[in-house]
């Protein structure tokens, strides 16, 4: 588990886990998009606690080694600011067989999503920004709820 303020480049990686063993690689970009509930985007923060985050990360990528029959996994968070289209937090993972490789990358970037002590702030188009909650981030009928700091 990597945190950094650095691009985070997948392809650099992914090479990182090949593994002749490996049946399947699956990885997982979330990236920062310039919609959010309605409102336009401008760019994105992040603020990590970074010795608990990493330690944290450490904790989800084990947890993941034991579920799963995984061969390698990596996971790489952003923090600071990021424009429009940068890769926020990349997951990537191995194994023998695609469907621990699928389960796996979902397992672990949904942990970290609830497990990790990041938050995120969007500054909008409008000129306002908003802290975002996203302990909810992982499950898929989540609403943001949202707490102006203007």
């Amino acid at each position: 588990m990597l945190i950094t303020s650095a691009t985070i480049y997948p392809e650099e990686l992914k090479k990182n886990l090949i593994d002749r063993g490996a049946g399947a690689y699956v990885s997982f970009e979330g990236w920062i998009r310039d919609q959010n509930d309605g409102q336009e985007v401008l760019r994105l923060e992040y603020e990590v606690y970074e010795p608990v985050a990493v330690a944290e990360g450490k904790k989800v990528i084990a947890g993941a080694m034991q579920k799963f029959p995984l061969l390698h996994v990596n996971c790489v968070h952003r923090s600071g600011l990021l424009e429009i289209g940068d890769c926020a937090v990349w997951v990537g993972v191995t194994s023998a067989h695609r469907d621990e490789a699928f389960s796996a990358c979902r397992y672990i970037i949904d942990q970290v999503k609830v497990r990790l002590p990041i938050w995120k702030k969007e500054h909008y188009v409008a000129g306002h920004s908003d802290w975002v909650n996203c302990e909810r981030c992982a499950t898929h009928d989540h609403q943001h709820p949202q707490a102006s700091v203007s």
